[in-house]
């Protein structure tokens, strides 16, 4: 059997052609653990653009260091991140994708991909399991179907952990339609997380001991500080309501630094990536976070970046200083550099554990200053959803930003709302008595059955709102101007037109200590499918239980996200949900099949938050 690799004439002259080679500083050269250069910035023989509608991948395993240690990646042709790929909508494109693990790969022996935020038909969305049967050593695929759709996305495997191994990259598919913006230059940033450690390791590590990057626990310190600013009572109760739900607030992410090197486009901060400019140019930066579990905050230190586009679909524009791009999410922004030679990009984890940088410049090898990562952010009862409480996030002092919650002032009704699981659906608490939060407090959440007495399930949201205009935790005034989805608006209306025809309600459930996820306390191996009727236009309703963010995404269709009041407001494939969180979204099942719906941190749908979506008519 012979393939056919692509060459450097795959890739379209153009002026506004993406520069090749973006920063493949980890790639080891037969195993001999070369560091990151900066020379290898824009000039890499093993990174390419490839386009047009006919294409090769090779899957396989290539020497990568990040760290000083030579580990196996599981790559596309080669290279880490895989190459970028470029599309044209209006036309039909072929993938043949071959299998090329070794035998014995820690990866497995097989292996598929996904082409995320794509509509397709679902014998080609590259779910093992669900589309197709996957793609076995030596054996090859051919995907192919029809572009309907224009903007910034991206490709993954959807087996094991090869995701968190390497195997992603961009894809950008060039609109058949002029776009409402002008730019001059084109780059593509892609955001990820690399570790060392065996994928499987880490997932092991997690289910033993799913604290083990949380270094930032509070201490005897923390506590006799609290008791003098905020009083004895409302310091026990705080400690008492995370001690019932078996959680701590510093634990903000199930992995970090700790863990994880960051890269940016394959690389490292030491060698950073850069991307050139011409002063008074425009330059059209589209950023994808392809982590397996990391949300990064990003900003460039003296440019205001104007959002133009969210999962590859125009927004009205928004010029913001710094976003928090969930895992899966795309963000194109617009940037006009000038006055100085280089700026840093700059994109820390929500921990605030570690970053990475890259350099916008006029030459290589300029760096600009990298700011200091921000103090670390520390959760509250608000945060959690707990009946809007006092302080809740929002205002407050030091890293916490707005630890302090006045539970002395609300006395008995604290206690309730700080009840375990097993009984909060039987609270009764006077919200309209509790003294308002920024967002306002939801009304009782009721909860499925499914989460009562649930050993998978060790806490429930109270009062949830939709948090749409609420920057999350650890960027409340911060002093810079922050995106949230209350800012956005897709740049047409409600393509479907029709209400909703019924509502499926769904909430996102854990356990941190078990390290188990799901949906309504249901694991993915005892839950029935969802069903939908074909043509049908339905609300799904997502409810965030847990004390961490998800990122949901639907395989297939379209998520059209409504604001507080139900109108139709941003079309994504991939919807944040902060803890605390209850939002909507309209679905037009317009795809028949079978399609995966799951929390984007790889190790959640591994540990089961993923159901089955049937689409039947």
């Amino acid at each position: 059997m012979t393939f056919r690799i692509p060459t450097d004439d795959a890739v379209a002259p153009s002026r506004r052609r993406f520069v090749q080679g973006l920063a493949l500083g980890g790639i080891a050269a037969a195993g001999a653990g070369l560091w990151p250069r900066a020379s290898w910035a824009l000039q890499s023989p093993t990174s390419r653009v490839l386009a047009g509608t006919d294409f090769d991948l090779v899957v396989g395993e290539t020497l990568v260091n990040f760290t000083g240690r030579t580990r196996p990646a599981a790559t596309i042709n080669g290279s880490l991140p895989a190459p970028i790929l470029r599309w044209r909508e209006g036309t039909t494109v072929d993938m043949r994708v071959h299998n090329a693990l070794p035998a014995g790969s820690i990866y497995g022996d097989m292996t598929s991909i996904h082409w995320h935020g794509i509509l397709l038909p679902s014998n080609m969305d590259g779910v093992p399991g669900l589309s197709f049967d996957g793609i076995h050593r030596g054996e090859t695929f051919q995907y192919r179907f029809d572009v309907r759709q224009g903007g910034t996305y991206w490709y993954h495997s959807h087996s094991g952990f090869q995701e968190q191994a390497g195997m992603y990259g961009a894809l950008i598919i060039d609109p058949i339609e002029p776009e409402p913006f002008a730019f001059d230059r084109d780059y593509v940033v892609l955001l990820t997380d690399w570790t060392d450690l065996p994928p499987q390791a880490l997932f092991a590590r997690l289910k033993k001991m799913a604290e083990h990057d949380n270094y930032y626990k509070r201490t005897l310190g923390d506590f006799i500080r609290d008791a003098r600013e905020d009083g004895l009572r409302a310091t026990m109760a705080e400690r008492r309501g995370w001690g019932q739900m078996r959680m701590t607030p510093t634990d903000i992410s199930d992995v970090n630094a700790h863990t994880y090197t960051y890269l940016m486009n394959g690389t490292t901060s030491p060698g950073n990536w850069t991307a050139l400019f011409r002063s008074g140019e425009k330059i059209r930066l589209r950023f994808i976070n392809g982590s397996a579990m990391t949300y990064f905050d990003v900003r460039i230190p003296g440019l205001k970046m104007t959002v133009v586009a969210a999962d590859g679909q125009y927004v009205h524009p928004v010029s913001v200083d710094e976003f928090r791009i969930a895992v899966a999410e795309t963000f194109d922004v617009i940037v006009e550099p000038s006055g100085q030679d280089a700026y840093t990009i700059f994109a820390q984890d929500m921990g605030r554990t570690g970053f990475v940088s890259g350099t916008l410049g006029v030459r290589e090898g300029l760096r600009a200053p990298v700011p200091d990562v921000d103090a670390r952010p520390i959760l509250t009862m608000d945060d959690m959803g707990h009946g809007g409480m006092h302080g809740g996030g929002h205002a407050g002092h030091g890293a916490g930003q707005g630890r302090a919650i006045d539970y002395a002032a609300m006395g008995h009704a604290a206690d309730h709302a700080l009840m375990d699981h097993a009984s909060m659906e039987h609270a009764s608490i006077d919200h309209a008595s509790m003294e308002q939060g920024d967002h306002g407090a939801g009304a009782m959440q009721t909860h499925p059955d499914s989460e009562r007495s649930n050993p998978l399930v060790d806490m429930q949201t109270m009062a949830p709102t939709h948090r749409l205009d609420d920057p999350g935790i650890g960027l409340r005034d911060n002093g810079r101007t922050v995106l949230t989805y209350g800012m956005m608006r897709s740049l047409f209306d409600d393509p479907d037109g029709r209400s909703p025809g019924r509502e499926i309600e769904l909430h996102l459930t854990g356990h941190m200590e078990k390290f188990a996820w799901s949906f309504d306390g249901i694991k993915f191996a005892d839950a029935e499918p969802l069903r939908l009727n074909y043509g049908e236009r339905l609300r799904v309703v997502l409810v965030n239980d847990t004390m961490m963010t998800h990122p949901i995404h639907l395989h297939g269709m379209w998520s059209d996200v409504e604001d507080a009041q139900g109108n139709f407001q941003l079309r994504k494939h991939t919807m944040d949900m902060p803890p605390g969180a209850k939002r909507s979204y309209r679905v037009r099942a317009d795809a028949l099949g079978r399609w995966a719906y799951h929390c984007h941190l790889l190790y959640h749908m591994e540990a089961g938050m993923f159901r089955e979506v049937q689409v039947v008519e």
